[in-house]
């Protein structure tokens, strides 16, 4: 019986579901270094973190107990999968914790934005201005939306889009699904036909090293003049100052961002932040009650199959 497992970067309403499980584990609240974590879960068999716990090749190397590592999420991009099938260890994520929930953050950033919410909402609250001069907002139907990477979140937006909102949906992935095109309503197209297409565009894409950088000055060049971007994905899909001169030049009239390329230190985008065609949440598309209770469901689910030497149903390939 493996009696040494960790959950890291737990908020404390999540703590008695964990004890529930699993009353010996240890749980830390909060982040901590990949030098704490050698220190601190030295006698880890199991780890069960979250995006925020860097799991790189130091950690995993050091930690000499090591057998199954859990990540609470949907990407992996913060766990080294070389060193940890080097070393045997498995890794299993969450696939789908609540692609719904994000899909709809994606519209919240949307409509947010294009419709001044937050704007006229301080005007009447604080200014105590009851007037909607200078808030004409955009629509969403009859407008061409992009999206690139079309796995569960994307499908999701898709659906969203072209039965809720009644608009045209273009779609890029790697690997097409004509039937799930048929199902939610969009068209696959080249990438670079996206680009040009699109009057927004928005992003579910993994962090992989083709996919880092995707939108840069080359691409958003492509893109039209007064283009809205949306990244729910992950922060270093995009670079930063790439994105600040889109801006400025008005080649994008406004991005809705829920990731950062420098989450860890958001001072280097104080200027992004500033900018007043530019909405920034800090990464909470996932963040709902249904959502969080799925992900520690599933979480839970796969140490229950490895410490009873089932087959692992979400293990990532590869480990």
């Amino acid at each position: 019986m493996f009696e040494n497992i960790y959950f890291l970067d737990v908020e404390k309403a999540d703590e008695p579901k964990i004890k529930k499980a699993f009353p010996q584990a240890r749980i830390f609240n909060k982040k901590i270094s990949p030098r704490e974590i050698v220190k601190k879960c030295y006698d880890a068999e199991i780890l069960c973190v979250f995006i925020h716990t860097q799991l790189n090749k130091y950690v995993i190397e050091k930690l000499p107990n090591l057998k199954l590592i859990v990540t609470r999420s949907v990407g992996y991009d913060h766990i080294d999968l070389v060193a940890a099938q080097k070393k045997g260890v498995k890794v299993c994520n969450v696939p789908d914790y609540g692609s719904h929930v994000i899909a709809e953050h994606v519209f919240a950033l949307l409509l947010s934005g294009l419709r001044h919410i937050g704007e006229g909402d301080e005007r009447v609250e604080e200014k105590g201005i009851f007037s909607f001069a200078g808030l004409r907002g955009v629509s969403l139907k009859g407008k061409t939306l992009g999206i690139v990477g079309v796995g569960k979140i994307g499908s999701n937006v898709a659906r969203i889009a072209s039965l809720g909102f009644l608009m045209n949906v273009l779609a890029y992935d790697p690997h097409p699904d004509r039937n799930l095109a048929l199902e939610n309503h969009f068209q696959y197209v080249r990438l670079k036909t996206l680009w040009k297409k699109s009057d927004i565009i928005t992003l579910h894409c993994p962090l992989l090293p083709s996919t880092r950088h995707l939108v840069n000055q080359k691409t958003i060049s492509l893109m039209k003049k007064g283009v809205v971007i949306v990244n729910t994905s992950r922060g270093k899909v995009i670079d930063t100052k790439s994105l600040i001169k889109g801006l400025k030049t008005k080649k994008i009239s406004f991005a809705f961002l829920d990731v950062l390329e420098h989450e860890d230190n958001i001072k280097k985008h104080k200027k992004l932040i500033s900018m007043p065609n530019v909405i920034v949440t800090p990464h909470i598309a996932f963040y709902a009650d249904d959502s969080m209770q799925t992900m520690y469901s599933k979480a839970l689910e796969s140490i229950y199959e490895f410490l009873n030497g089932q087959p692992l149903k979400n293990q990532i390939l590869g480990t």
